[in-house]
């Protein structure tokens, strides 16, 4: 299975959320992302197919 990822920004654009959201936020709520790196040079990437399921948990009725 091909897995596609979104950095922060990325993820911020799709759910329409600032971008300081996704960094402090989004793992409170149940989004959680991956870290790839380490140090300062770590980047912070979203699955795709996680965020659009993430997100379809939250329609609401």
């Amino acid at each position: 299975m091909d897995r596609r990822y979104m950095d922060a920004r990325e993820t911020a654009a799709f759910l329409n959320m600032s971008l300081s959201w996704v960094y402090r936020d989004s793992a409170r709520c149940g989004l959680r992302g991956y870290k790839f790196g380490s140090g300062r040079n770590a980047k912070i990437q979203f699955e795709v197919n996680e965020v659009k399921r993430w997100a379809d948990q939250r329609r609401m009725p």
